[in-house]
C-alpha cells in the first residue's frame, strides 16, 4: 500500500529561487529544516554529528521526492533511516558516502548529494560565470553513462567541437564507467589554464578532445538585425543560457530590435542547456501576451501554473530554433510558445529533461538536489524523455556540424537558420484563406502554413 508523507507548512517553498539547468538540473535553493514531523527513531541524538546531515537528506526525500523509476517506497525508506542512524560515523567522509549510497537506491540520476565545494560551484554556475571547460553533463538513466547535455557557446568545449549527446567515456585516461556526475565534475574541473582530455563516444567512434580549463563570463544573449533576400528585416536573437542576466539581456535585445524595425524574429535556443526557471518565465512573458507558460506536477498533483501577464514586448511573428541540446528551461520556453501558437519551432527534437529538482542547502554547507516534480507544457505534454518536437524538422548535416563556426550561426551558411528565416518570411508574406496575417494576434497557426 502506498502512503502519502505528511507535508509541513513550508512545503509550498514560499519565496524560493527556482532554477533549471546547471548540469541538467532543475532547482530551487532553500535551507532544509530538520525535524518536520517525520517518523521518529530510537537511535541516539543526531544533533551536531555526521548523522544530522544524513537525517536532513532523508527527511527531504521522504517529504518531497517524486518517484519516476518505481523504486521508492515509504516503508523501505523508513527502514533505511533506522539502519543508517544506528551506525557510527568517524567523520563527514563516511557520512557523505552513506548519503550517496542511500540516494543511489532511488535510481534517479538527478537526485544527488553535493559536498560543500560542489554545492558552492553549482551556485556559481548559474550566476553568469562558468568555471571549467563549458559543458553541461548528466547521467543517462538507462545506460548509466556520463552524457553531454550541451556545450555552452564561447567556452573551450564549444570551440573544440564537443556535441550534445556525446558520451564521455574517459577523463584524462580514466574510464568513466561507474562514475557519478559528481565524480566526473571533480575530474573535469581544475585550475584555470590547465588541461583536461576527454574521450568522447560519438556515432560509435571514440574521439579524444584536449581542453584547456578557463573561467568564462557568459553573455546570455547575442542579437543582430538580419536582412532577408526580399528585404524583410529579421531580428535574430541567440539565447545561450538562462542565467541571472538572461531576462534583462533579452528585454534589451527585443527593445533594440523593435526600434531598428524588425518585422519578425528568429529566437535561437539551440544547444541551450537551461538555467534559472524564473528567467525562462520572464522571457516567455516577453514574447507571450496571454496563455499558460508551464505547469508543475508533484506527487500530489498539479501544484503551480505559471501564466503570461499581458506584457509582451512584441507581437511580431516568431520562429524558434531548437536541437537535441536544447534542454530544461529551453524546453519550457519553446513548449510554451509552440502550444500557445505564438511561434513555430524549427530544427530537431529537444533533449527531453523535464524533471524538477529542488536544491537544498544543508546545515554543514553541503547540498542536495532532489526530484520533486515534473514540468508539463500548456497542452500537458510531459517534457521528460519525450522532449519537444519541432513543427519543421531540419537537421544539420555532419559536414555542417564540423565546419559551422559560432560566428556563422544565424547566417546564410547555417541551413537550420535558413529554414527558420524562410518559414518566418512566409508568415509575413502569405495571407491564409483570404485574410492577411494580423500582427497583434497571438494565434499564428494560419500565418505559418507551409
Amino acid at each position: 500500500m502506498t502512503t502519502k508523507s505528511p507535508r509541513p507548512a513550508d512545503a509550498q517553498h514560499k519565496g524560493l529561487l527556482l532554477m533549471l539547468g546547471a548540469g541538467g538540473l532543475t532547482a530551487a535553493i532553500a535551507i532544509a529544516s530538520p525535524g518536520l514531523g517525520l517518523p521518529s527513531t530510537n537511535s541516539s541524538s543526531i544533533t551536531n554529528s555526521p548523522k544530522e546531515v544524513i537525517d536532513q537528506v532523508w527527511q527531504i526525500v521522504y517529504r518531497d521526492f517524486l518517484d519516476s523509476s518505481g523504486k521508492y517506497s515509504p516503508e523501505t525508506w523508513t527502514s533505511l533511516r533506522r539502519d543508517l542512524l544506528a551506525k557510527s560515523y568517524a567523520g563527514t567522509s563516511e557520512s557523505y558516502e552513506a548519503i550517496r549510497g542511500m540516494l543511489a537506491s532511488l535510481d534517479d540520476p538527478y537526485t544527488r548529494f553535493l559536498d560543500p565545494k560542489e554545492f558552492k560551484e553549482m551556485q556559481i554556475d548559474t550566476s553568469g560565470e562558468l568555471t571549467g571547460v563549458g559543458i553541461q553533463i548528466t547521467l543517462d538513466k538507462d545506460t548509466k553513462e556520463i552524457l553531454v547535455v550541451s556545450p555552452i557557446e564561447g567556452t573551450p568545449a564549444s570551440r573544440a567541437g564537443v556535441q550534445p549527446k556525446d558520451v564521455i567515456v574517459s577523463i584524462d585516461g580514466n574510464p568513466t564507467k561507474g562514475m557519478t556526475t559528481e565524480d566526473a565534475v571533480k575530474l573535469i574541473r581544475g585550475q584555470e589554464g590547465s588541461q583536461v582530455t576527454l574521450g568522447l563516444r560519438r556515432n560509435g567512434e571514440v574521439v579524444t578532445v584536449p581542453l584547456k580549463r578557463a573561467r568564462i563570463a557568459i553573455n546570455a544573449v547575442e542579437s543582430r538585425l538580419n536582412t532577408a533576400a526580399d528585404g524583410k528585416k529579421v531580428g535574430y536573437i541567440r539565447l545561450k543560457q538562462f542565467n541571472a542576466n538572461a531576462a534583462r539581456e533579452m528585454r534589451a535585445a527585443i527593445r533594440e530590435l523593435e526600434k531598428d524595425g524588425a518585422q519578425g524574429y528568429v529566437l535561437d535556443l539551440r544547444s541551450n542547456p537551461g538555467g534559472l526557471l524564473e528567467a525562462s518565465i520572464d522571457i516567455a512573458r516577453q514574447w507571450l501576451d496571454e496563455g499558460t507558460i508551464v505547469s508543475t506536477k508533484t506527487r500530489d498533483g498539479i501544484q503551480d501554473v505559471r501564466r503570461a501577464t499581458g506584457n509582451a514586448l512584441t507581437n511580431s511573428p516568431v520562429v524558434v530554433l531548437v536541437n537535441e541540446g536544447s534542454a530544461s528551461a529551453s524546453e519550457i520556453l519553446s513548449g510554451a510558445l509552440q502550444d500557445n501558437k505564438r511561434a513555430v519551432l524549427v530544427g530537431q527534437k529537444t533533449f527531453g529533461k523535464g524533471l524538477v529538482q529542488s536544491v537544498r542547502g544543508l546545515s554543514d554547507g553541503s547540498g542536495l538536489t532532489v526530484t520533486i516534480a515534473k514540468y508539463l507544457t500548456p497542452k500537458g505534454t510531459d517534457i521528460h524523455k519525450n522532449g519537444i518536437r519541432p513543427d519543421v524538422d531540419v537537421k544539420l548535416s555532419d559536414q555542417e556540424i564540423e565546419s559551422l563556426t559560432v560566428e556563422q550561426l544565424g547566417t546564410g551558411k547555417d541551413s537550420q537558420y535558413r529554414a527558420a528565416e524562410t518559414t518566418l518570411i512566409k508568415a509575413l508574406r502569405s495571407p491564409q484563406r483570404g485574410q492577411a496575417y494580423q500582427p497583434g494576434s497571438a494565434n499564428l497557426r494560419s500565418a505559418f502554413q507551409r
